[in-house]
């Protein structure tokens, strides 16, 4: 009898604990990162090594530098596809986004959801590629790094 009851108790206390995990929805894109508009030469394809040809905002009045918008190439990682776009003006990066940051699993959508923007904030912070790149994000981390050197590569900042 005991071991009736003992059974019981220990199926419905990991029925409780599989019903209380939360699951986490995967990210497919830059959609929950900050990401400017992808521009109309952006590929549409993740085949990695394909990179967009740069587009030119048009110059603000006094400005003597106009802003380019850079797409790097598609890195595919082992964990899914990375894809940097900057935004420059003169030497300065004005703003850096994701054109992709896919996962191919959940969990790989975890960290890249809090990887990603810290990335994206180290990159303005040092306005070059010599960053540290993210603790327990290191796919992620060196994918952005390679993506973020070809788009500087093709703005010409060292």
């Amino acid at each position: 009898m005991k071991r009736i009851l003992l059974a019981l108790v220990g199926t419905v206390a990991g029925l409780a604990a599989l019903l209380s995990f939360k699951t986490h929805s995967g990210l497919t894109g830059g959609a929950a990162l900050p990401a400017a508009s992808l521009p109309s030469s952006a590929p549409s394809s993740t085949s990695g090594g394909a990179s967009a040809p740069s587009s030119s905002a048009p110059p603000k009045p006094g400005q003597s530098s106009a802003a380019k918008t850079i797409a790097g190439q598609a890195i595919q990682t082992r964990y899914g596809v990375v894809q940097v776009q900057i935004v420059v003006s003169g030497q300065k990066i004005q703003n850096a986004s994701f054109l992709q940051l896919t996962a191919d699993d959940p969990r790989s959508a975890e960290i890249n959801s809090q990887a990603g923007p810290i990335l994206l904030q180290q990159t303005l912070s040092a306005q070059s590629s010599q960053i540290d790149g993210v603790s327990g994000a290191t796919y992620t981390s060196d994918g952005y790094l390679q993506s973020l050197q070809s788009a500087l590569d093709q703005a010409g900042i060292k």
